[in-house]
């Protein structure tokens, strides 16, 4: 019953952490998670690109940052209700640019995660 396909950063604890919270909330197995940084991996798209942004592919469309992120909420019944307000032009304008923000401190996060792992 796979409704919505995730691509992740395998490689990157604090996207690990993130969809391991992800698949225990999706119950129903409606998503399917694909990890990029498996060489094994085969990509609809270059997989510099993948690694780059939040990747999912809804009714066959492919989508990234925030509306990705809307993608994967609408299929797990508890963040539905975020995921259908982010169908809303304004909102999804707002996340992405929340997105688009935490991409340029997620280095200094995964930096964090893996010194944290180390201790």
């Amino acid at each position: 019953m796979v409704e919505v396909t995730i691509w992740y950063d395998g490689a990157c604890l604090l996207c690990l952490r993130e969809i391991a919270l992800m698949q225990r909330l999706d119950r129903q197995g409606a998503i399917d998670f694909v990890n990029v940084a498996d060489p094994a991996t085969r990509c609809p798209i270059a997989r510099d690109r993948l690694l780059e942004r939040f990747h999912a592919r809804e009714n066959g469309q492919m989508l990234s940052g925030a509306a990705a992120f809307a993608a994967m909420w609408r299929a797990i019944p508890l963040l539905r209700p975020l995921g259908l307000l982010a169908q809303n032009h304004i909102f999804l304008s707002l996340l992405e640019v929340l997105y688009l923000r935490f991409l340029a401190v997620r280095p200094a996060f995964q930096r964090l995660f893996q010194k944290g792992r180390a201790i």
